[in-house]
């Protein structure tokens, strides 16, 4: 039997203001496309195929596209629920889906399989939604559930007895955080950010295949235990890690192989450090500009309209953070104590800079504009004064 492992589509997430449908519609249409021309019996998606609990109208259009274009390969599709789905909006239309694509949301329903035939018989797919603890402690009353942990051990207890029972080879479809994976920087309402426990790799043993969801980058953390990550970078954190799945064979004993397949990245991530002078003027920049940027400005001191200048160059930047270097020291001394010791009007005006604009006082062009001022100001105010002692 030949699977093909995705996850964490979040249909409806934005990037930094921008839709990101028309992507994701693309990246599909690739995956689909490899599900037929790599023969495949099973796709297996593990958990948040929405972004939100409430998706837009389209977001429904685009997965009832997808999921139609999928069976016509001629796929099985097991689906469940992630922390970002609404479990009841997902699982609700799945007794009006059309045969062969099965919507698992249902916490009751964990260690009740969908079980597929190949050549070497059947092998059973167990699909296990995210378990909140406080909501699943209304299901199952009496077990322990303070944790993450808590839940997937009895859902894989729960599995465990029921492999058993049947025999046969098993895949186990599951979303949480799993211990020895890393998160993903930038990645919104994680699951675990000192909050949750994670869940032990143990926990996963006997299954032939286990199939994970919730982080964006693809891991292994045994052979048969993977993550497939997102297929559309949803984050900078996540723009050096490739997109794509895991094509997964088993055969009459088990697991057999996984072989990873990218998908296309409609428009690449980058992160570009320097001042704001650099970003706009360095040729080493020129391979960026139909990027995403996320630009790092290093200038010691705030710069005007960074995000008008940069777009002129990079069409597509889409945030801007600070990191100034080579800030001058505090001196300890208050503005006041520094404007008291000035001696001069130009000496006054530098001190206001250097204040407001963290240590940069005025260079040399901005010192010699300044002393025409003042300059100009004192002729001007003395002769006011000569002025007014003429007799009218």
């Amino acid at each position: 039997m030949r699977i093909l492992h995705t996850s964490d589509w979040h249909i409806g997430r934005s990037f930094h203001g921008h839709s990101t449908l028309d992507a994701l519609r693309g990246v599909l249409d690739a995956l689909t496309a490899q599900v037929r021309e790599h023969a495949v019996d099973v796709v297996v998606i593990a958990g948040d195929v929405f972004d939100s609990a409430t998706p837009a109208a389209a977001c429904y259009t685009l997965l009832t596209e997808v999921l139609g274009e999928l069976s016509a390969t001629g796929a099985q599709i097991v689906v469940t629920s992630g922390n970002h789905d609404n479990a009841a909006r997902l699982g609700f239309l799945s007794p009006l889906l059309r045969d062969g694509i099965h919507v698992v949301t249902d916490p009751a329903r964990v260690g009740t399989p969908i079980t597929l035939e190949d050549n070497h018989g059947p092998v059973h797919f167990y699909g296990i939604p995210y378990l909140e603890p406080i909501i699943v402690r209304g299901v199952w009353p009496g077990v322990e559930l303070r944790s993450q942990q808590h839940a997937i051990d009895h859902a894989m207890t729960l599995i465990s007895a029921d492999r058993a029972e049947r025999g046969g080879r098993s895949v186990v479809v599951s979303h949480c955080f799993t211990a020895g994976v890393e998160a993903t920087g930038g990645v919104e309402r994680e699951i675990r950010q000192g909050s949750l426990d994670v869940v032990p790799v143990s926990a996963f043993d006997g299954p032939d295949y286990v199939a994970l969801g919730h982080i964006h980058g693809r891991n292994q953390l045994a052979p048969h235990i993977r993550y497939s990550g997102a297929p559309l970078h949803y984050s900078f954190g996540e723009g050096s890690k490739p997109r794509g799945s895991w094509l997964v064979d088993l055969d009459a004993t088990g697991f057999a192989s996984a072989e990873w397949l990218d998908l296309p990245v409609p428009r690449p991530l980058v992160s570009l450090r320097g001042t704001l002078e650099e970003l706009l003027t360095e040729a080493a920049h020129d391979a960026h500009v139909d990027s995403w940027v996320c630009a790092i400005l290093t200038d010691p001191t705030p710069q005007a309209e960074p995000m008008r200048r940069l777009q002129q160059r990079f069409a597509f930047c889409a945030t801007i953070q600070m990191d100034p270097q080579g800030r001058a020291a505090d001196d300890g001394r208050s503005y006041r104590s520094r404007v008291k010791e000035a001696v001069s009007d130009v000496d006054l005006i530098d001190t206001f800079l250097d204040h407001v604009r963290d240590g940069e006082r005025a260079d040399d062009a901005e010192r010699e504009l300044i002393n025409d001022v003042v300059t100009a100001r004192r002729v001007l105010v003395n002769d006011i004064g000569q002025n007014e002692k003429v007799p009218a």
